[in-house]
């Protein structure tokens, strides 16, 4: 016992710095994201994306795997992936690989989530965040769709791959609305509950 003990107690150290570590990482690679795609460079973008997606599960399976999840770290990691995502949206509908209205969608879904959230906190002091089922359905089909821009103007590949980057647009929008719609439901029906307790 006094064995696991002492396991518990020096083993999280470094593995907790390595674990940030990697989600630091892939915050500061987004700004060489935006550049390379800015620049029509799409193909080594595809690849930091690809990149940046492993790196996100194995700094996950590292925390989990050790027991060293931190509370920086559950806000680090989140950030990294939407910092990453909302920036290569933005970049893909500035160059014109993604429809303008897509990339307005998703960034308003974003700040609706964010704004909700703050004034919930606000309201209540009691915010728990817990990502809704369609908003983890979401968060993989803009991932997809992300995926699928770079790497169809990256390898210059064209029917079907263009074809499902087309399909997966509409499947972003879907899951956008609803995801959004989910989070407002949620958190008015939480305050109203809240304020009608005695």
């Amino acid at each position: 016992m006094a064995g696991d003990e002492a396991r518990t107690d020096t083993v999280p150290r470094p593995v907790t710095f390595v674990a940030n570590g990697i989600s630091l990482a892939r915050l500061l690679v987004v700004p060489l994201a935006v550049w390379l795609i800015l620049r029509d460079q799409l193909l080594a973008a595809f690849w930091i994306f690809v990149a940046a997606g492993i790196s996100d599960a194995a700094d996950g399976l590292v925390a989990k795997h050790f027991d060293a999840e931190t509370v920086i770290g559950g806000y680090l990691d989140p950030l990294a992936d939407k910092a990453l995502l909302v920036s290569v949206y933005v970049s893909l509908g500035v160059q014109g690989y993604l429809p303008l209205w897509l990339v307005i969608l998703v960034v308003f879904r974003d700040a609706l989530i964010i704004g909700g959230a703050i004034l919930f906190q606000l309201l209540t002091r009691a915010l728990e965040m817990q990502p809704l089922m369609i908003s983890k359905v979401n968060t993989v089909a803009q991932i997809v769709l992300a995926a699928l821009v770079l790497g169809v103007g990256g390898f210059g590949l064209d029917g079907a791959a263009g074809d499902a980057a087309v399909i997966m647009i509409y499947v972003v929008a879907a899951t956008t609305l609803l995801s959004g719609a989910a989070y407002v439901v949620t958190w008015t029906r939480r305050t109203v509950a809240m304020e009608d307790r005695p």
